[in-house]
């Protein structure tokens, strides 16, 4: 099991939707020929093992790219929840992993990839514009399980968060940030909820105001992007195509590798890989060849955990990916990729169906 992020990448892109074109204009700093209304993603980084003769492709790389889903994980590690439109900030998607669960004694992060049943961990955004604290979140539990439901405040205002605990070394990745100790509107507290389902005592946080800063980067040396509590940075983004050709990957692969049958009839869920935002109309894996939004992530084992079972494959699609996607990113040429991370420039809507303006190609 990898001690790196799910999804971490040594190359990064900006990554903007929704901005009206004067805002795009000042943000950029660019020409305005440069510019459109349509969306517009600005791209970085290196990228090696390209088959070129893709480009000869019709299409290839452009075509009519749009959003088909936005996936929203409020609790890192956590069921997803599917949204037709989301804000976002240069932090991420709105109450896109604001919360994690940690070990109450290392205070360490803990994710799926130790502990796989997290993903059928049902957390739900009840919005309430007359809530003091903007709704609540709501955190269900499958029932064999015999845990019950409880909500927290989505949005805690400085009243609230002076009655929590703040908890200053929450470790992830190598590095300490800060989380409060989040308490229930009403009942039994959270963290005896989930040390019930864990098995071990735990506590989920809700992330502090001290800024997460994300890696630099060979082309942003001196990147300044802060993220929650995801793996690397703010926004994966994936292409629905990947998964499409992954999994006929798999079925040409059925009785090799530890691949087993049932992957003859089995989907390969799009939500295994965690992404944020989920295009199509590029072709699989076009990502890699853009020059305005590409950046490859290199995936580890989560992608293995069933999000519908919360059951680890022994092979599926890792072992895949191990054959097809090696040597994508030239930092991580011994990892696969899937996807790429991004920073989004400002704040913003990203609507399913927004069209998807790509600039320019890698190569």
């Amino acid at each position: 099991m990898s001690s790196r992020p799910a999804l971490s990448a040594s190359l990064l892109s900006f990554f903007v939707l929704g901005f009206p074109l004067s805002s795009l204009r000042k943000r950029l700093k660019k020409t305005p020929q440069a510019l459109s209304n349509q969306d517009v993603v600005r791209a970085v980084g290196k990228h090696v093992g390209l088959d070129k003769s893709r480009l000869n492709e019709p299409n290839f790389g452009y075509g009519d790219v749009r959003v088909s889903k936005l996936l929203i994980h409020p609790i890192k590690s956590c069921r997803a929840t599917s949204v037709k439109s989301c804000h976002y900030t240069p932090d991420g998607l709105e109450n896109d992993r604001k919360w994690c669960i940690i070990d109450a004694e290392s205070h360490a992060a803990i994710t799926a990839r130790e502990v796989s049943k997290m993903v059928l961990i049902t957390p739900k955004v009840i919005l309430d514009e007359a809530s003091p604290h903007g709704g609540e979140l709501s955190i269900s539990f499958p029932e064999e399980s015999k845990c019950e439901t409880f909500s927290i405040p989505l949005q805690p205002n400085e009243d609230i968060l002076r009655t929590w605990s703040l908890i200053n070394d929450v470790s992830m990745w190598g590095i300490s940030i800060n989380g409060y100790v989040c308490e229930t509107i009403k009942g039994p507290s959270a963290s005896a909820i989930l040390s019930r389902y864990f098995g071990k005592s735990v506590h989920l946080v809700f992330k502090g105001t001290n800024p997460r800063p994300c890696k630099p980067t060979d082309s942003y040396p001196n990147l300044k992007a802060s993220a929650r509590y995801q793996g690397g940075y703010p926004l994966l983004i994936l292409s629905q195509e990947n998964v499409e050709v992954l999994e006929k990957e798999v079925r040409s692969r059925i009785g090799q590798q530890g691949i087993e049958e049932k992957w003859t009839t089995e989907k390969l869920a799009v939500e295994r890989f965690r992404p944020n935002v989920v295009l199509s109309g590029a072709g699989a894996f076009a990502e890699d060849y853009w020059d305005e939004i590409a950046i490859g992530a290199d995936i580890c084992l989560l992608p293995n955990v069933s999000p519908q079972t919360g059951i680890r494959d022994q092979a599926v699609p890792y072992k895949v990916l191990m054959k097809t996607r090696l040597r994508v990113d030239s930092k991580n040429r011994w990892k696969p990729c899937c996807g790429c991370n991004s920073v989004p420039l400002g704040e913003g809507l990203i609507t399913v169906g927004d069209a998807v303006l790509v600039r320019k190609l890698v190569i």
